[in-house]
């Protein structure tokens, strides 16, 4: 079927995303889509699926239940499970670390932006805290605090240049404080909202095309 084989080519993007942000991070490979606590929230085939039409990914793809494109997805509910837990995993763990879940929000609102993507933005905007809207905001580059800078540098180079990524902008997080278990859930973070977004743009053609 044409229309899982395009699910199957965004899952491929994920994986190819993952591979290069590691390589060029310096960070061993799979690191991104590997890490235990996602495994254990977000591969759980066996759990009871969500309605796939109430999820994210679909709801900001703007597919119906009664869309053509309905019966492709719901063939593929393990991808459609996958993404909406990793949303969760990344937007909304417990416990937070160093980066709270409405810091998560805003530069996953910012990255959004930064992708033109009106329904995930708006998404991700009612998730912020009013304390942290600024961060949500392209224009916005941390002022005098050194750990935002950082943060929305990185966030940015990752979600515009991510091939330009380097071991040097990983020692330019820690040199800003940010501790190494705080880069691994950010960098979590950004390959997921840029797959996410991917994956929603790819949906879109698609169910203009049926």
């Amino acid at each position: 079927c044409n229309g899982s084989g395009g699910v199957d080519k965004h899952l491929l993007m994920l994986r190819q995303f993952d591979s290069r942000f590691c390589e060029n991070a310096g960070i061993p490979p799979g690191t991104i889509l590997l890490m235990p606590r996602l495994r254990s929230r977000c591969v759980c085939y066996s759990d009871a699926m969500e309605d796939i039409f109430d999820t994210v990914v679909v709801r900001a793809a703007g597919i119906p239940a009664g869309h053509p494109l309905a019966g492709v997805l719901s063939g593929r509910g393990n991808i459609v499970e996958l993404t909406e837990k990793s949303h969760d995993a990344a937007l909304k763990p417990e416990p937070p670390g160093g980066l709270t879940h409405s810091e998560r929000a805003a530069l996953a609102c910012r990255m959004a932006r930064l992708n033109l993507d009106g329904e995930l933005t708006s998404h991700y905007e009612s998730m912020v805290e009013q304390a942290d809207a600024l961060i949500a905001d392209p224009n916005f580059d941390g002022a005098d605090n050194a750990r935002l800078r950082a943060i929305i540098r990185h966030t940015g180079l990752i979600t515009r240049s991510p091939k330009d990524a380097a071991a040097g902008d990983i020692a330019a997080l820690k040199a800003a404080g940010i501790r190494e278990e705080d880069i691994v859930r950010l960098s979590e973070l950004i390959a997921f909202v840029n797959y996410q977004v991917r994956l929603t743009a790819g949906l879109r053609l698609m169910a203009a095309v049926l």
